[in-house]
């Protein structure tokens, strides 16, 4: 019986263990779980969401401190059109983080870098070029560009000396979607090296409207596998989105799949940026408790746990710190959310429903994101003694996709005992 380990993910002349574990924002997807996810032979994102709030996390830098001091005029008003990033500390805070992950690399695998078009920042082409070009001076191995269309991002750094040598690929939703890129490809005459196509069950913010339960991963992965093929067009096609087994995995491979990328069975393990005690809150999730709701500012559904501290908040904008959804001209649609917020009979601000301020509840890990299967979690692993759930490594988690069969999942030992997985 075939298993992931009898395939591998050919991409830039060089081969992979065909498991990419995708990049979670904020800080979920760490450094350490993708220089994990390396170490192992496969493929690991870190995700440049909020990426000078990172660095000041990590390196102790005060980008966010500074841009708060510049910006405080800006504090009680809902104007927010003079907030803006300071595109050298952007480059600067990029730069360091990616230099910082690429030399503690290891092992025969890959770091990428995921990189979302819908952090517009207050001017979305100037930062958005920034972030790609010092991800590539940096020296990433590839970079994933996500939550957006993309049209001009392969312009934007056409001119690096790597442009032609990283590996670029975007994640996509349909057929129409990798079209739209692909025209924009043929401008600077480059090409995707590969494609992720996340279906309806993914975690974190999703390509689809309010019709996703009508889709399936399986048809648009076959959609997108075969205009690529009847195209001949030398772009590995990856599967993402409810890729819970290796049994899943194995699947996918069998049917043209070059790889699969997976993320929600990662956040429940030692190196993933969440905090322990919202690891167990994903552990703990029954089938209910999932949803998907449209409070993200970037206007894109999302999937979360209905205990996420964010749903019902009624904190004031961040923008002065934060601001990495704010538009050209300074708008985000938390505040208007806020600003069309009454007040309780005692003058405080009643609990935004429609919206949430995902700048700052992402910064607090108040945004419990995970992929349909999330409860699922607690058959992944064994519990203590106390009834909490113990944390898994990325390491049994991978080799767990590499080797399973018959959908099986195998359960650490408990604590102090040796693994039971092959390496």
């Amino acid at each position: 019986m075939a298993t992931v380990n009898d395939f591998r993910l050919k991409l830039g002349g060089k081969d992979y263990v065909p498991i990419i574990i995708g990049g979670m924002g904020v800080d979920i997807s760490a450094v350490d779980l993708a220089l994990e996810a390396c170490r192992l032979g496969g493929i690991g994102h870190v995700s440049d969401a909020m990426i000078p709030f990172v660095s000041d996390k990590y390196f102790k830098t005060h980008y966010t401190k500074t841009k708060t001091n510049e910006y405080k005029d800006s504090r009680n008003t809902p104007d927010k059109s003079l907030v803006k990033f300071n595109l050298g500390r952007l480059y600067e805070a990029q730069k360091a983080v990616v230099t910082d992950t690429m030399r503690r690399k290891q092992g025969p695998g890959g770091i990428f870098i995921n990189i979302m078009e819908k952090l517009t920042m207050g001017a979305a082409s100037d930062t958005l070029g920034v972030r790609l070009n010092a991800a590539l001076d940096a020296g990433i191995d590839g970079i994933t560009l996500s939550a957006g269309l993309h049209n001009q991002s392969l312009r934007l750094m056409s001119e690096n000396p790597r442009f032609r040598e990283c590996n670029i690929g975007i994640i996509v939703s349909s057929v129409r979607a990798l079209k739209i890129f692909l025209r924009g490809g043929k401008r600077v005459d480059r090409l995707p090296d590969y494609v992720i196509v996340e279906g309806p069950l993914a975690g974190g913010h999703l390509g689809f409207g309010d019709d996703w339960a009508d889709y399936d991963l399986k048809d648009v992965f076959q959609e997108v596998l075969d205009f690529v093929r009847e195209e001949n067009l030398p772009i590995a096609v990856v599967p993402a989105g409810g890729v819970f087994t290796g049994t899943d995995a194995t699947e996918y491979l069998e049917a043209g799949a070059a790889a699969v990328q997976v993320a929600t069975r990662f956040t429940v393990t030692k190196e993933c940026g969440l905090p322990d005690t919202v690891k167990q809150k994903y552990f703990e999730a029954d089938e209910e408790n999932v949803l998907v709701n449209s409070l993200s500012a970037t206007g894109y559904l999302m999937r979360m746990l209905d205990n996420s501290p964010c749903i019902g908040s009624n904190v004031k904008p961040q923008c002065e710190p934060f601001g990495y959804i704010l538009s050209s001209e300074g708008t985000c649609r938390y505040i208007d959310a806020y600003e069309a917020t009454g007040l309780n009979e005692k003058g405080k601000k009643l609990p935004v429903t429609d919206k949430m301020c995902t700048c700052y509840h992402f910064s607090k890990h108040n945004v419990y994101t995970c992929g349909h299967y999330a409860y699922r979690l607690k058959d992944t692993t064994v519990q203590n003694e106390d009834g909490s759930y113990q944390l898994l490594t990325a390491e049994h988690v991978f080799n767990d996709y590499l080797h399973s069969t018959g959908h099986q999942i195998a359960l650490p030992e408990p604590e102090g005992m040796p693994e039971s997985v092959a390496g």
